[in-house]
């Protein structure tokens, strides 16, 4: 016999108000102290602490991202010239790894597509023969 009723909560009600938990405590006594924590971490940053630096920049700012160029890939009638110009460009260096692959899935997918439409056609072929 099981504890609780399939679909029905434990806790019903929820937590009660104004009950914090362990991480709430920390970050209320933390928040206390956070201006000459920030102050202190600054100095030692300015002074040449290369952790504190490090770790003011983590949270201050936002990872980079690469950028590439953009890539004309030709979406004619033929994917292996266009998978060619997504080559050309990796071995030319003007898109990275990353690029490269994230170009190579949106043409798999392309012909995954064609290959669905043109199937597609045979089956209505063969039923209209009928």
């Amino acid at each position: 016999m099981t504890q609780f009723k399939p679909g029905s909560s434990g806790n019903p009600r929820g937590r009660k108000p104004g009950t914090t938990t362990k991480a709430g405590k920390l970050r209320d006594g933390i928040a206390k102290d956070l201006p000459e924590i920030l102050a202190t971490l600054t100095g030692l940053a300015k002074s040449g602490d290369v952790s504190a630096a490090r770790l003011l920049l983590d949270r201050a700012l936002p990872p980079l991202r690469s950028v590439a160029a953009p890539v004309p890939v030709p979406l004619g009638a033929d994917l292996t010239q266009a998978t060619g110009a997504v080559l050309a460009a990796l071995a030319a260096g003007s898109i990275g790894t990353d690029q490269a692959s994230d170009l190579a899935s949106v043409l798999s997918a392309l012909a995954r597509v064609r290959e669905t439409v043109e199937l597609e056609n045979r089956i209505a072929a063969l039923e209209s023969k009928r």
